[in-house]
């Protein structure tokens, strides 16, 4: 697990300045603090951080090939590698390190551009061809490993792990993108390929970039893997969850080789037990497991945690997070490099700060939801594309359109008489309801907090049309496939996959992903949506494939997830930072925002009015993100 960056002269071969190489190289040092170096040739300087994980003698970047022909800066872990190897030495490739990073070299060398599809694992990667005068960047198939990059004024192009290694470039503009600001106030963050500032891109997920020198044009990403969902496969209820559990077994076990401690998160809920479960049928000693609890008992699921550790005798660690834990608002915003709005990136980054301490690898249960239909949200949206499918849409919008309208907003009620949401959903389209129960702040509430001249400059575009170009490509018209496969290419990339990302390697921690291996989610996507949502439960099949393995009170409780209490907290020891934040001149200045819709946020919610904690930690992260802006470059 590393950070990358180069610099790369797509006109002529001009000497990039090696200082600069180093500086932006050494902004990510928190990304591999064990090694780092730079390559410098003609039009091309190549960096790297390393976190020494696999072959620690002679795994060092950049790597070349044995003639020097072919280089490569890496993130990630390839797991198949060794059997990558006898492969690649049959077809004449010559070795001299025991590292996956090599592998790929003479993958490239043996089958050019197609190699990615010899790669299982997470990576992240630009490979430089000096013969061919060719650079090519590469994402993993589920975006585990980010890669970011953008175009500079004089020609040359810049990438890196991490956006501040573009925006450290003092050729770069940080102009902002009003796009994205209208994207990340529906998602919470801003989904790929778009970032924050205008010029700058991230590689989506399953993408390619080819960079030849001298082209005349500039490329644009080309996508390699795409999942199916065909939801055909004949197999039975019995062989589907003995399937399902070999399946994870062996994505477990190809993510259990490291040449340095390794451990596992358990949080208490179904994934992240299984992966425990799987891993101790699979070593010899103990499972290192490290868990998060909170002294807020509506948030803490640490007492699930120690009943899986106590039943596989893992070497189990716990810490209790304050319920006033609330002091990483800047250092997220300096990681993130966005504005980045999930809260639950504050227990995220507690507990990868206390399994650093222990291991270098953790494996997490992340990417089980997605895959295995446990969001509450899909059996809701199934529920409503029920009635949808009964209805036409004209008489349904005649029909709810007025209702979604009249009907109060009533957060402070019991869930069962909230229902503006439903209402509004139900007059909508598939899509579109899925994107208005998906969105932190809805289509109408963005058009009350947006000024007039700020949605001029968006030019009538609309979030939804993240949504609507994934649609396109969704080939599918089950109901759970399609909002699958939208949190697949939105969600699971541009919330779960960051945030997980930046917290980790923020402690030079790597985390192993087995529910995100793609042959499993190729073969998941086979399975009828009816084995993974069964009779309003939720990851069924799976739940059912590890009863054997696993307490009933696990598998079968209710799903409380990774939350912090915000109301309490901005109605408490935040306060001051919510006035200073949402009510600040910077905010102002922007020109994004009413001022008078920000000031009534506020004492809604500071009276009791209303909950608008989910607006109000947007709008605060976003300041804390434009307090990033303000400062230099370098810094």
């Amino acid at each position: 697990m590393c950070g990358i960056s180069g610099l790369f002269d797509t006109v002529g071969q001009r000497d990039f300045d090696r200082a600069l190489a180093s500086r932006i190289n050494n902004i990510q040092a928190h990304r591999g603090p064990d090694e780092d170096d730079l390559h410098f040739e003609p039009g091309l300087a190549l960096g790297h951080r390393r976190l020494s994980v696999i072959d620690l003698a002679t795994g060092q970047q950049p790597l070349f090939s044995v003639d020097g022909s072919v280089g490569i800066v890496f993130n990630g872990e390839i797991y198949n590698y060794q059997e990558l190897v006898p492969e690649l030495k049959a077809l004449g490739q010559v070795f001299r390190t025991r590292s996956d990073t090599e592998v790929i070299v003479n993958a490239w060398r043996a089958w050019g551009p197609d190699c990615v599809h010899r790669l299982r694992g997470m990576f992240a990667f630009a490979l430089w061809d000096r013969p061919q005068q060719t650079l090519f960047l590469a994402r993993d198939r589920m975006g585990v490993k980010p890669m970011h990059y953008a175009w500079l004024p004089d020609g040359s192009f810049i990438f890196g792990s991490e956006l501040k290694v573009v925006t450290a470039h003092p050729g770069f503009s940080r102009e902002i993108d009003p796009l994205a600001v209208e994207e990340y106030f529906a998602f919470g963050y801003v989904p790929d390929p778009r970032c924050i500032y205008r010029n700058a891109h991230k590689l989506p997920a399953a993408h390619t970039l080819t960079l030849r020198r001298g082209a005349q044009s500039r490329p644009q990403p080309v996508p390699y893997w795409d999942v199916h969902f065909t939801n055909d496969n004949p197999i039975g209820q019995a062989d589907a969850e003995a399937e399902l559990r070999d399946r994870v077994r062996e994505s477990v076990r190809l993510r259990m080789i490291a040449d340095v401690p390794l451990g596992a998160f358990l949080s208490g809920g179904v994934d992240s037990s299984a992966v425990v479960a799987s891993m101790a049928g699979l070593s010899e000693r103990p499972v290192q497991t490290c868990a998060i609890g909170f002294d807020d008992p509506r948030f803490n699921e640490s007492e699930f945690a120690r009943q899986v550790a106590e039943r596989y005798g893992t070497d189990h660690r716990l810490e209790i997070v304050r319920s006033d834990d609330f002091d990483l608002i800047d250092t997220l915003a300096w990681l993130y490099d966005e504005p980045y709005a999930d809260s639950s990136a504050i227990p995220t980054y507690r507990v990868c700060e206390m399994a650093r301490k222990h291991v270098t690898v953790a494996l997490s249960g992340d990417g089980g939801d997605e895959s295995l239909g446990g969001y509450r949200r899909y059996r809701l949206h199934l529920g409503e594309e029920a009635v949808r499918g009964r209805l036409p849409q004209g008489l349904r919008r005649a029909l709810f359109g007025p209702l979604g309208r009249l009907y109060p907003k009533a957060d402070w009620a019991p869930r069962m008489f909230r229902a503006k949401t439903t209402f509004q959903a139900m007059a909508m389209d598939s899509v579109q309801a899925y994107h208005h129960s998906m969105s932190h702040l809805r289509e109408d509430q963005r058009q009350r907090l947006f000024t007039s001249a700020f949605r001029q400059q968006l030019g009538g575009y609309g979030a939804i049309e993240v949504f609507r170009q994934h649609a396109a490509n969704a080939r599918t018209e089950d109901p759970l496939a399609l909002i699958q496969y939208l949190d697949y290419k939105t969600w699971l990339v541009g919330d779960i996959n960051t945030k997980v990302d930046r917290a980790s390697m923020a402690h030079s921690l790597e985390v192993r992903e087995p529910l995100m291996d793609h042959r499993l989610i190729e073969w998941l996507a086979t399975l009828p949506s009816s084995l993974k949502i069964q009779g309003g439960e939720g990851k069924a099949v799976f739940k059912k494939a590890f009863e054997p393995l696993l307490p009933h009170d696990v598998l079968y409780r209710p799903k409380m997830g990774f939350s912090v209490p915000l109301a309490k907290w901005l109605r408490g020891p935040l306060q001051q930072r919510l006035r200073e934040s949402v009510l600040s001149q910077r905010m102002l200045d922007t020109g994004y925002f009413h001022r008078e819709v920000l000031q009534s946020l506020v004492q809604q919610h500071l009276s009791g009015q209303s909950d608008h904690s989910t607006s109000l930690w947007m709008l605060i992260m976003f300041d804390a993100f434009l307090r990033q802006v303000e400062r230099p470059a370098s810094s």
